[in-house]
This record gives C-alpha cells, structure tokens and sequence, in this order.
C-alpha cells in the first residue's frame, strides 16, 4: 500500500483507488480542501513521489505550478511513496461527516433573489461542525453545496443563504416549492474554511455575493467569545453586483467590526461605495506582517484577490479561502 507522509512525520496509508484527500480522511487526517471536484485549487500542495491522476487539475492548476511540483490532493492518488507538503487540520480530526434528514424549519426572503433556509436536525444526531463550514443538500434529486451562515448552536439550527440562480434545479426548489415541515437530506461538514488560533492582530473578511455567509458564522464565533475578538482588529469588506442583495447587518452581534458594503453593478442610486472587496481592502491599508485574511466568494474574486495580497507581501499561509464554483 502507497503511503503519504507529511511535514509532522504523520503518515498514512493510501488506497491507489481513492484521492490523497480521501485517503487521509479515512485514516483519520482533515488536509485543506473545499470543492472536491479539482476546480477551486483550495488543496493545492507541493508533493515529491509518485501519483496518478483520478481527474483532471487542469481548471486549478498551471503548467508552471505542475511543473514545480505541485499537486491538487483532490485530484491525484498516491501509487507509491509520496512526502506532501501541507499541515493536517487537527481541529477537524473528530468531525464525522454523515448523512442524515433535516426539517425545514423556515424560509425567509431577504432579497427578491435571495433567501434565508433554516434546518434542524434530529436532536438525537445533531450534526457536528466549525463555524465556516458548508453542507451538500439531497432535495428534489440533486445534490448542492450550501455554506452554513451560522455557527453552532445548542438547539442544532443550520442557516443557509442561497440565492436564485436562472434555470438553478434546487433554485426553483427554493424559491416556489419548499415548505416549513418538509423533510431533505443533508451529509456534511465539509471543507476547511475556519478560524486559525492565535492569528495576527488584523482579520481581513472578503466576501462576494452569498459568500457573506460563512463570513457571518465566523463573526457569530468571534462574538461568542469576547476575549478572542478584543485581541483582533476586524474588517470585512462586502461586494454584491445588485444593492438589493446587502441582505444582512452584523449590528446585532455586538462586534467592533469595520463593515464596507461595495457595488460592482451599474446601479446610478447607490450612493455607497464600488468597486472590487480586495482592491478595497488594499486602499484601506494591509499590513502584511500582521494580518490574516478570509475569502469566501466567487473563484474570479478569490484568484484575483490571493494574487494581489500575496504580491503585496501577505504570506501565502495566512491566506485562507472558499472558492463558490459552479454546480455543472
């Protein structure tokens, strides 16, 4: 059997049939990951070995970074000895990822094309998971991924944002067929997209569209414990091409946040201000040796907005991210 070591001398065995992703997860290792699919580029590692390719890297991954040895964990299988380079996510080491039924409990519409979806679960398996994370969604024979705008609560309550897509199957589900009482399937947690310990001083939120909502389970966290936020400056900075869609205000928290709502639309009555979340964040001034900063949003904003920060000097590892991609 193949086996993958990693730079804390943690190895694992690796099943040739399955991901490297996979295969840690079944030996009990979380490695950064969002998508699943080899389109977001989240699990993008260095590795010296031998792999071979389940699918293609080709969405996330260039010619030159191939060349210089990295590879997508989601994408490739070990076939023989492999040194990864990337850190286990310790945090998520005891988060089982299941399947079971949700009721919806409300639908509420905070946009003409967004709404909020609030599930429980059975209080007898409630679904555990870290503020950030998301969940696939098993209703009207699709399945879709929805990140979780809450973090978690005692009375197990998952909120979802989702917003109306033209043509979207679960769209239509949504928006002109659920109902509270109706039963889906949900399977989760997935994904890696969470708050580090003992960051930097500066928290950096970007956010496009519904990707407010991982953002608003991160804050919820920070709220929930006083002292950690005290130790932080926070900012997030909000893009949406319709003003319509600035559905939420963290007043209510009770944060010292910094909050900029931005508009890339056309709208001649938006009196706030434009342009793109991360352009926006430069102008407000980076520190790049003391700050962090969490994306969550469309992939064109996240591939621009790593590009930047990172030439601007923010250390590729303080960078974090959760790249919305499409369902086809």
């Amino acid at each position: 059997m193949p086996t993958v070591t990693l730079p804390t001398g943690r190895s694992f065995d690796a099943d040739p049939t399955l991901s490297i992703l996979d295969a840690a997860r079944n030996a009990g290792i979380t490695l950064e990951y969002s998508c699943r699919t080899g389109r977001c580029g989240i699990c993008k590692a260095p590795a010296a070995g031998d792999t071979t390719l389940l699918r293609s890297e080709d969405e996330s991954l260039s010619r030159e970074e191939a060349a210089a040895g990295l590879i997508l964990t989601c994408c490739r299988a070990a076939t023989g000895a492999v040194a990864l380079d990337i850190e286990p996510l310790d945090r998520l080491a005891n988060l089982a990822i299941k399947t079971m039924p949700a009721r919806i409990v409300a639908i509420d519409r905070l946009a003409p094309n967004v709404v909020s979806v609030t599930l429980k679960t059975p209080p007898s398996s409630p679904m555990r998971f870290v503020a950030g994370q998301y969940i696939d969604v098993l209703a009207d024979g699709v399945r879709r991924s929805y990140s979780l705008a809450n973090a978690p609560r005692k009375d197990g309550v998952l909120e979802m944002i989702i917003k109306r897509y033209p043509n979207g199957r679960l769209s239509s589900y949504w928006f002109d067929r659920a109902q509270p009482n109706d039963l889906v399937r949900i399977e989760g947690p997935f994904g890696t997209f969470f708050l580090r310990d003992d960051g930097p001083r500066n928290v950096v939120f970007l956010a496009t569209g519904t990707g407010i909502a991982p953002v608003k389970a991160l804050l919820e966290e920070l709220a929930a414990d006083p002292d950690q936020a005290s130790r932080h400056c926070l900012s997030v900075f909000w893009g949406n091409r319709e003003a319509e869609n600035f559905c939420w205000n963290p007043a209510n928290l009770g944060l010292d946040v910094r909050f900029e709502y931005l508009l890339s639309g056309p709208d001649i009555s938006w009196a706030g201000s434009r342009g793109y979340v991360h352009e926006a964040a430069v102008s407000d001034g980076i520190d790049p040796n003391d700050t962090v900063v969490y994306a969550c949003g469309s992939s064109a904003m996240i591939g621009s907005a790593r590009e930047v920060l990172l030439a601007r000097g923010l250390p590729a590892k303080r960078f974090f991210s959760d790249a919305f991609v499409s369902s086809n």
